[in-house]
C-alpha cells in the first residue's frame, strides 16, 4: 500500500471552534476521518499529523521521503511566512499538494502569497474540508503517473 503523509500547521487543531464562518464547523478529527475514508477508496495508507510548531513541521517534511510516497500539506499561516518550510519542501522528491480550507485569495492581502505553492505540485484552496479529499485524489493520480 502506498502511504501519504498529511501535515497540518498552526491553529488547525482549533477547527470547529475557530472562525467557523471561514473554516467551517468540522473538526480536524472530522477531516481526518474524511481523509481516511477517501484514502482507503484510493488504495492509499494515511498518516495524519498536526503541529503548531514550525520546526516540527520542517522535521516531518524532511523525514517524509523515508516512509511516504506523497505529502498533503495544509501549512496554515506558515504557508504565508515560512521560508524554512519552503526550503525543506524543495528537498523532496515526492509529490506535494498544498491545501487550504478557505479561499486565501478572497481574504487579507498577506494571505495571497504562499511560500509553499512554488514548491508544490498543486494547490487546492477555498473548498473547505473537501479540499483534502481532492488533494488525495491528485496525489493518487500523480503517483499513478498521470499529469495534469
Amino acid at each position: 500500500m502506498t502511504d501519504i503523509l498529511v501535515l497540518n500547521g498552526p491553529n488547525l487543531n482549533m477547527l470547529g471552534k475557530r472562525e467557523p464562518e471561514i473554516y467551517g464547523r468540522e473538526t480536524l478529527e472530522d477531516i481526518h476521518a474524511r481523509c481516511r475514508k477517501r484514502a482507503t477508496g484510493l488504495g492509499l495508507g494515511l498518516e495524519f499529523r498536526q503541529s503548531n510548531h514550525e520546526g516540527a513541521l520542517v522535521d516531518w517534511v524532511q523525514q517524509a521521503p523515508e516512509g511516504f510516497a506523497g505529502l498533503l500539506l495544509n501549512p496554515g499561516a506558515y504557508g504565508h511566512t515560512s521560508i524554512a518550510l519552503h526550503d525543506a519542501l524543495k528537498t523532496l522528491d515526492i509529490p506535494v499538494v498544498e491545501v487550504h480550507l478557505s479561499n486565501v485569495f478572497a481574504r487579507e492581502a498577506f494571505r495571497h502569497h504562499s511560500y509553499v505553492s512554488p514548491v508544490a505540485d498543486g494547490v487546492v484552496c477555498g473548498l473547505g474540508a473537501l479540499g483534502y479529499a481532492l488533494g488525495l485524489e491528485a496525489l493518487a493520480a500523480r503517483l499513478a503517473g498521470e499529469r495534469a
